[in-house]
């Protein structure tokens, strides 16, 4: 008979709530990381995963809820929870830019030496042995990660994703047993990407659990024996990589979800069987004519005087109209050339009876228009 033994949870985290006056970052977040397991925690931006990752690592104190690591609740205190065996990385590489490579590992050890400030100052033989000890240790992390021989290089001259992988050793140096990730792809090419999901991988081989913060979902999915996602602060699944990939409400917190309203597939039928019966709504488009004649019309039985102006009228009232744009409207009530050229003297004393004063002499009246224009 054969007995499978329940995994062992490395981390705890229960009800963890962190709030920043009236904003709530994280609401009420339950995650467990078990030994030799790597878990990815995805989600959009803004969803309060590295606030979580604070949390966790004693950079923020939670509002509620707890944090245990192999069933003791950690101190809200960095140093302390990295003496209990929590390292993490962050989204921004945070190495120290003057020191060297091996400098810089060096840094992580000094949760696991014992040696203090006298025995600093004095260097004894037991500080002597330590540091030996300490640097026989961060060699080989570099031989680890591939940078052995920079070890004497500045941090600051290494490419960009060797620095990412150098910021992995110096937390590996503290000797954990929970590894916290923080997008550990982020700005890499994908054979960058590729290197750094092996090297994870390498790392869970040598017994150290790993919880993973990433946007790249094909580096996520691929890595992780469970994916959790956080929306808005809140967990919305937790389950293997095919189940969240399947989830209608995780594709809808990356993609968005349809406004109310939007045409569905009913409507698009309808709008598709309406064009094609021609009986969708047409746009009515007013139609141009090649030339529109602004001047109106003149009615040929009008007994009116004619609605063409002479040239003084047409200089007064529309100055930006030449005698070549002219059009008579009709042409009998046009003038002559000669009455255009030169205005006829006027009648010494026409007289005007009531039968004449409906029909007005044309010569006559275009000799007063002249004469008012003039």
């Amino acid at each position: 008979m054969t007995t499978t033994t329940a995994p062992s949870p490395v981390l705890e985290a229960t009800g963890v709530t962190m709030r920043f006056g009236g904003l709530t970052a994280v609401r009420n977040v339950d995650l467990t990381v078990n030994a030799g397991e790597i878990v990815g925690l995805i989600g959009p931006n803004g969803a309060g995963k590295t606030t979580f990752f604070n949390c966790l690592t004693g950079l923020y104190v939670p509002t509620e809820g707890k944090v245990a690591y192999k069933g003791t609740v950690l101190p809200p205190k960095p140093h302390l929870v990295t003496s209990a065996g929590i390292a993490r990385t962050f989204q921004n590489i945070r190495l120290f830019a003057n020191m060297t490579v091996l400098e810089n590992v060096l840094v992580g050890r000094h949760t696991r030496t014992k040696e203090g400030l006298w025995s600093a100052l004095l260097r004894g033989p037991g500080f002597r042995k330590a540091e030996a000890a300490s640097r026989e240790r961060a060699m080989e992390l570099l031989e680890f990660i591939g940078l052995e021989h920079k070890a004497d290089h500045l941090s600051r001259n290494l490419p960009y994703g060797e620095q990412r992988k150098l910021e992995i050793a110096r937390a590996m140096a503290s000797e954990p047993g929970l590894l916290l990730l923080d997008e550990p792809t982020a700005g890499m090419n994908p054979q960058e990407t590729r290197a750094t999901e092996d090297l994870v991988f390498a790392i869970r081989d040598r017994g150290i659990a790993v919880l993973v913060i990433e946007h790249d979902m094909r580096f996520i999915f691929n890595l992780s024996d469970r994916v959790a996602c956080l929306v808005q602060g809140e967990k919305l699944v937790e389950g293997t990589s095919e189940v969240v990939q399947g989830d209608e409400r995780v594709i809808a917190a990356y993609l968005g979800t349809p406004f109310e309203g939007a045409p569905g597939d009913e409507e698009l039928a309808e709008v598709e069987a309406a064009e094609a019966a021609g009986t969708a709504p047409a746009t009515t488009t007013t139609p141009v004519t090649e030339a529109a004649d602004t001047t109106p019309a003149a009615d040929p039985t009008s007994p009116t005087e004619p609605t063409e102006p002479t040239e003084a009228t047409a200089e007064t009232e529309t100055p930006a109209t030449t005698e070549a744009t002219k059009t008579p409207a009709t042409p009998a009530a046009a003038p002559t050339d000669d009455t255009a050229d030169e205005a006829p003297p006027a009648p010494e004393a026409p007289a005007v009876t009531p039968a004449d004063a409906d029909e007005p002499d044309a010569h006559g009246s275009t000799t007063s228009k002249e004469g008012n224009a003039q």
